[in-house]
């Protein structure tokens, strides 16, 4: 049973293994992976669009305005300016 499915599993990989040794060079294959990439462009492109859709019917982008300015309000430490920078008179 064993050397059956050896055999059989030899069998089916054999011509898998020739297509993809022997591709065949037409004009229309040398078009291959630009078809594959053009359709991958539509079906994203389309999902996005779909789903941009959907998140404005349902209103999430609604007052944006007003949901940026919040973190404005919050005051914190400045960690980026270095000290000397603010030794300087234009900072004062």
């Amino acid at each position: 049973m064993i050397i059956f499915a050896a055999v059989l599993a030899a069998a089916l990989a054999w011509p898998a293994l020739a297509f993809a040794h022997d591709q065949p060079e037409t004009n229309q294959s040398r078009w291959v992976m630009a078809d594959w990439m053009m359709d991958a462009f539509f079906i994203f492109s389309g999902l996005a669009l779909v789903v941009f859709l959907t998140a404005w019917k349902l209103g999430h982008f609604r007052d944006l305005d007003q949901a940026a300015t919040i973190p404005l309000y919050v005051r914190e430490e400045d960690y980026y300016t270095p000290d000397w920078a603010r030794d300087e008179e234009e900072w004062r």
